[in-house]
């Protein structure tokens, strides 16, 4: 075992002694205050990144679902089940919330999808994306037709 040589008692080294007295804790104090909001920050981002990553999956079985159904012959339903087996492979990262067709007609698909991101952060589930997206619908024009 190594011992510290002593120090002879002046009054500097007194002033010193108590001054580490009264700064005891501090550290476990700071850390105490600090920690939780560092805690909180990592999580924000976390949360926000499982938003994005929302945001690209519902855009992306959106995509899906509008080209499975305005290929020719095709009906809305087809791009509601192409919707939905897409969002099935992503569980509860992107839950869908609905599917709709409001704006289509004979000639374009429009669909508009919903979803719920998960959540990390308290208060944070009750928040949903929505994308919407539209496509001309592919029909047959004789060589030499009119469009």
């Amino acid at each position: 075992m190594i011992r510290r040589p002593r120090v002879p008692a002046t009054p500097r080294t007194a002033a010193l002694r108590t001054a580490a007295l009264r700064d005891r804790g501090a550290v476990v104090l700071g850390l105490a205050i600090v920690f939780p909001v560092v805690l909180t920050a990592v999580m924000l981002v976390v949360q926000a990144s499982l938003w994005w990553y929302a945001d690209q999956v519902a855009l992306t079985a959106l995509r899906e679902g509008v080209d499975a159904g305005r290929v020719r012959g095709a009906t809305a339903e087809d791009g509601d089940v192409r919707v939905r087996e897409f969002l099935a492979r992503f569980g509860r990262l992107a839950e869908l919330e609905s599917v709709d067709h409001a704006g289509s007609d004979a000639e374009t698909q429009q669909m508009t999808v919903t979803v719920r991101p998960q959540s990390v952060v308290p208060f944070f589930d009750r928040l949903t994306i929505t994308e919407t997206l539209s496509a001309p619908r592919e029909r047959f024009v004789p060589q030499g037709g009119q469009r």
